[in-house]
C-alpha cells in the first residue's frame, strides 16, 4: 500500500506542503522516507512499528544497518535513505557548532552528540575539539569498552588535542543502559582529564553524558 491509497487529509505529504513540516507527528515524517508499506501493512504503520521498535526517531536513525536489515519490509534502498537522513542531521548540527561558539548553542552539541552516540550499544568516549573562539573542529570518538579512569588514556588524549590544535575540549560518553546520571568512575575520570590537559593549558569546558534521548552536562549538573 503506498501514500496515495490514504484518504487525501491523511496523506502526510500533501499535509506537510500544505500546514509545515511541524504539523506532522514523527511517524508521519517517517512515511515520507519509506514511501510504501508491505503486503497487510500500509506504510503508517510500518513507520510507527519501527518507531516502536527502536526507540523512537533518535533510536531509529542510530540503529545500525545490521539491525535493519532483520526488519521486514525494509530494503537495502530504505535503509540507505534513514542512513543518509542520519548523516545529513549529523552535517547540519557540525556546521552550527563550527559557525558559533559552542555554549551560544550548547543545546545542538547535546543534540549533536545525541545522534552521534546516545544508541550506540556499547560505551564510546569521544573528545569534541574546539578553536580559541569556542567554535568545533572536529569530534573524534578516542575509546571504547567499559570506561574508567583507568581505561581511557590521559596521554592519547593529550595527543589527539595537540594534533587538532585545540584550545578547548567537550568530553562525551555515552550510557548504554539510557541513566545519564554520572558514576563516580566518571567523575574520576573528568578530574584526570582536565589536570593533563591543564599542563598544556588546554580546557575541558564540559562533559556531556547522553543515552537515548537525553543528555546531561555534568557542568550544569554541578560536577565541575
Amino acid at each position: 500500500m503506498v501514500l496515495t491509497d490514504l484518504p487525501p487529509d491523511a496523506r502526510p505529504r500533501e499535509k506537510l506542503l500544505s500546514r509545515g513540516a511541524g504539523a506532522l507527528a514523527d511517524s508521519e515524517l517517517l512515511a515520507l522516507l519509506l514511501r510504501t508499506g508491505m503486503q497487510g501493512k500500509n506504510v503508517l504503520l510500518l513507520a510507527q512499528e519501527l518507531l516502536d521498535e527502536f526507540g523512537g526517531i533518535t533510536g531509529l536513525l542510530n540503529t545500525p544497518p545490521e539491525a535493519l536489515k532483520k526488519i521486514k519490509g525494509i530494503g537495502p534502498a530504505k535503509r540507505a535513505e534513514l542512513l543518509a537522513v542520519l548523516e545529513l542531521a549529523r552535517r547540519a548540527l557540525m556546521e552550527r557548532l563550527a559557525d558559533k561558539p559552542v555554549f551560544e548553542s550548547i543545546s545542538a552539541m547535546q543534540d549533536y552528540l545525541r545522534l552521534r552516540n546516545g544508541s550506540l550499544p556499547y560505551e564510546s568516549f569521544a573528545v569534541a575539539f574546539l578553536d580559541s573562539q569556542q567554535r568545533l573542529i572536529a569530534c573524534d570518538e578516542l575509546f571504547r569498552g567499559t570506561l574508567s579512569a583507568s581505561s581511557v588514556y590521559p596521554r592519547e588524549v593529550v595527543v589527539r588535542t595537540l594534533h587538532h590544535g585545540a584550545a578547548a575540549v567537550v568530553l562525551a560518553h555515552n550510557h548504554p543502559s539510557g541513566d545519564v546520571q554520572p558514576s563516580e568512575a566518571d567523575k574520576a575520570l573528568t578530574q584526570n582529564l582536565r589536570a593533563a590537559l591543564a599542563l598544556i593549558d588546554v580546557r575541558v569546558l564540559d562533559h556531556i553524558i547522553v543515552g537515548k534521548g537525553h543528555a546531561l552536562s555534568m557542568l550544569e549538573a554541578g560536577h565541575f
